[in-house]
């Protein structure tokens, strides 16, 4: 078996809208093809022996166990692969459950899709999963605990940390979007200008004069000591003398922590004497030069949380310890209470695994104990001094109990140091009295406070405290996306969304918007290229300035990667024709329609999916869209159209000339045609459709039919603003058409403009793309030969697997299928094609070159036209 290729796919995607995340591996069986699990002996013991836990798979049989009895009868390996990849996922703490295997058209080789919650360890699980099957075949031993133990290093090197992912799972819960902002914990809420920041628990909203006081501890002391609020007494010191001056004011017992410090790193607690509280100070110094001492308070270790200066939740701390029972030692204990369940690797379970450190090993000489000493029956060992879930603390929840004084004593810290959500530690003998009677005392104020101690307590109830920092980031009412207008479709994509955006930019809203030519925010191009994939999606969505998006969604990116959002306002679908086929999988137009429908897909159910009705393939799937459905024509008459009105729904066509918006029988005129430069006055019907698409897209929007009409009059088409897009350059004799077509679908699109152009001589240059099928080549060659008296054949820079001679010999043979006189000849750089064309050029002669890169051609004609107006000048 062999891996030929790992997609990760990040967005809505063919396989499913709802499962944006998934591993796609295309895998080549080989020589297993002809091995179905019932013909390789024992396999099916091999298997369950290494992954029992595969049982609970109930596969197609619906039961448990029916992925076994699948196994028996004889299924082949990808699908094995599959629930292999899933499972050893799971039995990591990464429980997934949704996976598909598909043979692909190349017998022998499989899509095999399964999900994921973090990507590197979905890729991983692809890579073992496969070696698994190879083990398993051959009967070669493999270490399932090794594979498991780095799956969860993985998944805890990725994955976000608990703060941080209960408030992306609230938000989710919410259908609110989000975005990762590199691989730390920064978060991003919702899309352009409505996003919201966070970091683990510090918020977009989060003073940094707020942080820094909470992060000076003497300072934080100091305010609200003055705010008559208990603390500690202490004072400040650098050095073994001023450890002694604060010794003989406040006396023993003490604790030592850095100023600096957190998470209870260089902290000593209950210091009784000044040998350990020298060593102590040492310690602390290694964190901060300058170390808090302060009167040791006895009680319990208390942790209130305040968000947007409501108290929210409360939980009392339990350092890591074990419990003795006269017979087993401190280890043997220790190795005991990590086999409890509710304890695993890092953050996967409500507690965390015990680790002996340097501070277990401390705690216990204390004691004059070592970790193989038995402690008495009862004896409580303490094993971290401090009370950090992370280090296998655990947490009580104690909210209800937290008496009204000492609830409104934590919402005046909250506002004292100024944070918005603000964890206090307090030690005390209990929350239910007031600490000015009960004695307790607040140790600490902490900025970005974990909220696992509250997320899953040991004990008591869970609180949701991820809920009220989206409430505050996003109060009622305040919006959280920005509108998303999605354009796809073979032809006409880039024209469509520069349409719909200059529409919207008219209204006053800011707008990104992706074309196959770059990444624009208003005028402004900031990104070159072919940006119609996700990441460029997300490039507009992560931008604060951008107030609408307009995406140009192609075939690649989606099957690359998925979609950049997970859902959309309005879905455009301009058509669906022969392009790129053969390539992904995507073998006919059935196939490609399947693409080309995740972006309908992904419109909200109170969106609207526009579609062409001049177009059979996207009339196709009309019925089985759970958005709003309204559709665009040419043709008045269309049956679609007709339909449509009779049941009083919306359509755009195209009628006497007008752009027309029809409700039922009742219509509204748009402009004029000829009105509108990118139709060419009327002459490029598939401009025209271009308009269509636009003008209903952004009228079901909401935007009035004045300003769609203005728009559209105001809509100059140029080699800068549509490059490639029916640029027309004129000259004393002759004029050059450029354009981007470069299928079947495009070129007859420029027949049936160039049937409207009066030319002397109709000469073109043209050349067929490597990667497209035979058919197609040799179709694009039979439409040159009906449009063009003369034709230059033409090399693309990238033949993409061909040779030069077999491309021309397909475009030939088309030109000869036309059965006209046409003369041809092969040039085969671009430029001197051109050259050689305008250098043959007669009065009146109208030149087109098509091709799927214009940028050159484009250079070199206004080159021309820049010297021609030159020579005129000196002239006259």
């Amino acid at each position: 078996m062999k891996i030929e290729k790992i997609q990760i796919l990040r967005g809505p995607n063919i396989w499913s809208i709802r499962r944006p995340n998934l591993i796609q591996m295309r895998l080549d069986l080989e020589e297993v093809e002809h091995l179905p699990t019932n013909k390789i002996e024992g396999f099916r013991e091999r298997l369950q022996k290494l992954i029992p836990s595969l049982i609970t798979h109930r596969c197609s049989e619906g039961v448990e166990g029916g992925f076994f009895q699948r196994v028996d009868m004889g299924t082949w390996m990808g699908h094995v692969i599959e629930h292999i990849a899933l499972e050893i996922q799971t039995v990591a703490g990464m429980d997934t459950g949704f996976g598909r295997t598909r043979e692909t058209r190349t017998p022998g080789v499989y899509n095999v899709v399964f999900s994921y919650l973090e990507e590197n360890a979905g890729v991983y699980a692809a890579e073992q999963s496969v070696e698994i099957a190879h083990c398993l075949i051959e009967g070669r031993d493999y270490n399932i605990d090794e594979c498991v133990r780095n799956l969860r290093e993985i998944r805890e090197k990725e994955r976000l940390g608990p703060s941080t992912g209960s408030i992306v799972q609230e938000a989710v819960a919410r259908k609110i979007p989000w975005i990762r902002l590199g691989r730390n914990s920064l978060v991003q809420l919702g899309y352009g200008v409505n996003q919201q920041r966070f970091q683990a628990t510090i918020t977009g909203k989060t003073s940094s004069i707020a942080v820094d006081i909470a992060c000076n501890k003497e300072l934080t002391k100091k305010m609200l000591s003055e705010a008559a609020i208990p603390v500690p007494d202490g004072d400040l010191v650098s050095d073994e003398e001023g450890l002694e001056r604060v010794v003989r004011k406040i006396g023993y017992p003490l604790v030592l922590k850095p100023l600096d410090g957190n998470h209870g790193k260089g902290s000593s607690i209950n210091v009784n004497d000044f040998e350990t509280a020298k060593v102590g100070l040492l310690h602390a110094q290694v964190y901060s030069q300058k170390v808090i001492v302060e009167k040791y308070v006895t009680g319990y270790d208390f942790r209130i949380l305040v968000i947007d200066h409501k108290m929210i939740a409360a939980a009392r701390r339990v350092p890591a310890h074990v419990i003795g029972d006269g017979s087993l030692s401190i280890q043997e204990l220790i190795d005991k209470e990590n086999l409890d369940p509710r304890r695993g690797y890092g953050h996967e379970k409500v507690l965390t695994e015990i680790l002996v450190d340097k501070d277990t090993n401390e705690l216990i000489e204390k004691l004059n104990y070592t970790l193989e000493s038995i402690p008495k029956n009862g004896e409580i060992v303490y094993l971290k001094s401090t009370a950090n879930l992370s280090t296998g603390g655990t947490s009580i929840d104690v909210t209800d109990m937290v008496h009204p004084e000492n609830i409104v004593m934590a919402e005046r810290v909250s506002r004292i140091i100024g944070l918005d959500v603000c964890g206090i530690d307090i030690m005390a003998e209990n929350l239910t009295q007031p600490l000015k009677e009960s004695g307790g005392a607040i140790l600490e104020v902490n900025a970005a406070p974990g909220f696992r101690m509250h997320l899953a307590p040991s004990e008591g109830l869970p609180r949701n405290v991820a809920a009220p920092i989206v409430d505050m980031l996003y109060p009622q009412g305040k919006p959280v996306k920005i509108p998303i207008i999605a354009v796809t479709g073979t032809n006409g994509k880039t024209t469509t969304t520069r349409l719909i955006a200059q529409i919207i930019k008219n209204n006053g809203y800011r707008v990104g918007f992706t074309t196959s030519d770059g990444i624009y925010i208003q005028n402004t191009m900031l990104t070159k290229g072919d940006t119609t994939g996700p990441i460029s999606a997300e490039f507009i969505l992560k931008d604060p300035t951008v107030e609408f998006a307009v995406l140009e969604t192609a075939r690649g990116g989606i099957l690359r990667s998925g979609l950049g959002f997970s859902t959309c306002d309005i879905g455009v679908l301009t058509n669906i024709k022969e392009d790129h086929l053969g390539m992904n999988d995507i073998h006919n137009l059935k196939d490609l329609t399947k693409v080309k429908r995740v972006v309908m897909d992904s419109v909200k159910k109170d969106g609207w999916c526009v579609l062409n009705a001049d177009d059979d393939y996207s009339m196709r799937i009309i019925n089985d869209l759970d958005a709003k459905v309204a559709i665009f024509s040419l043709d008045e008459n269309n049956p679609h159209i007709k339909k449509f009105a009779k049941e009083g729904k919306i359509t755009c066509v195209y009628e006497e000339g007008f752009v027309t918006i029809k409700k039922g029988d009742w219509k509204i005129r748009i402009a004029k045609a000829t009105n509108i430069p990118i139709t060419m006055e009327g002459k490029a019907r598939f401009m025209i459709s271009n308009v269509l698409a636009a003008s209903l897209a952004t009228y079901l929007h909401g935007f009035q039919i004045e300003d769609i009409a203005n728009s559209l009059r105001t809509f100059i088409p140029s080699a800068t603003l549509t490059p490639g897009r029916l640029n027309i350059f004129k000259f004393k004799k002759f004029q050059v058409l450029i354009d981007f077509a470069h299928n079947p679908a495009g070129y007859a699109a420029i027949e049936d403009y160039l049937k409207n152009v009066e030319a002397t001589k109709k000469i073109g240059i043209i050349s067929g793309v490597g990667d497209r099928r035979d058919e197609d080549i040799r179709e694009c060659g039979k439409i040159a030969g009906r449009m063009f008296d003369y034709i230059i054949i033409r090399n693309e820079k990238h033949l993409r697997g061909r040779t030069e001679e077999e491309i021309n010999d397909l475009i030939i043979s088309g030109i000869q299928e036309s059965d006209s006189t046409v003369s041809y000849e092969c040039i085969p750089k671009e430029i001197e094609a051109l050259k050689h064309a305008m250098s043959m050029a007669e009065d009146g002669t109208f030149i087109t070159a098509l091709s799927d890169v214009v940028a050159n051609a484009i250079d070199l004609v206004q080159e021309y036209q820049n010297r021609e107006i030159l020579e005129e000048g000196s002239i006259s």
